[in-house]
């Protein structure tokens, strides 16, 4: 069927994308102030990074730049999230307003329909501080550059991502399912603060929490491990991307399952 084939998505996608990212442009100084109050913001996390850092060499066997690795890395993972993903913020707001039910009655997939209305372009400047820091830290570190390094780079990048969306998507549909889900929304997003930390420097009983029950573990730690300790890499480092893809896929299921037994507000 045309409508289920992936050139006729991104079709659709490519159309969609043009249209929000011209209604966004038409307000421009709303784009740049809000892209520089991003910047400013991971400013203020790099500053509170190397104020640790004066006092103290290294966190539990991590260095500053080993930390600031982490730190873009995970940045570039949750850029995707951010430009892509963003529209799951108002899913309640549409769920509980009866809005959402015009998604329902369209001949294409309602995920893909409801996600892609949105293009957060602020999110463009967290990729790009992300990838200055990640190339800086890099640098610093003097690890190897080859093909093969950068191709693990890009599929432990794509890998994080899925991870980061994934819980969003858990905590959006929430929506479906509960009253009052907005905490949900707000909870789930605070524990990406945390991804931009390796997991050792965690308690055990977090360090599990962290990896098996709200794995941000994989969003920056067990993928940079890759690059950071290339001598003793994890299993769990090796699984990542079918563990991402298996995890995406039940958070894509529980979301659609919402959106399926959803009926509209009955007024």
């Amino acid at each position: 069927m045309k409508t289920l084939s992936l050139p006729y998505y991104a079709h659709i996608y490519k159309m969609i994308l043009i249209q929000d990212i011209k209604s966004k442009m038409s307000y421009r100084a709303d784009f740049f102030i809000s892209t520089i109050g991003m910047i400013f913001t991971n400013l203020s996390s790099l500053a509170a990074f190397y104020i640790t850092f004066l006092n103290f060499p290294s966190v539990m066997g991590w260095s500053y730049h080993e930390m600031l690795f982490l730190y873009g890395f995970s940045l570039l993972a949750l850029t995707p999230l951010q430009c892509l993903f963003d529209n799951n913020w108002s899913l309640r707001n549409f769920v509980y307003r009866g809005d959402f039910i015009k998604y329902c009655f369209r001949p294409i997939n309602t995920y893909f329909y409801f996600i892609s209305e949105v293009f957060d372009l602020k999110g463009l400047g967290q990729g790009a501080f992300g990838l200055v820091t990640l190339i800086y830290a890099w640098n610093k570190l003097q690890l190897p550059v080859t093909f093969l390094i950068i191709v693990q780079l890009l599929l432990a990048l794509t890998t994080a991502s899925l991870f980061m969306i994934a819980i969003m998507n858990f905590a959006a549909a929430t929506c479906f399912y509960i009253i009052n889900s907005g905490y949900v929304m707000v909870t789930a997003n605070k524990f990406r603060d945390y991804a931009k930390y390796p997991i050792t420097i965690f308690e055990p009983f977090f360090r599990f929490i962290f990896t098996f029950i709200i794995p941000i573990a994989f969003i920056a730690y067990y993928p940079s491990l890759l690059f950071l300790r290339t001598n003793n890499i994890p299993l769990l480092t090796w699984l990542s991307p079918l563990i991402g893809v298996v995890f995406f896929y039940l958070s894509y299921l529980f979301w659609m399952h919402g959106a399926r037994n959803y009926t509209g507000t009955g007024s």
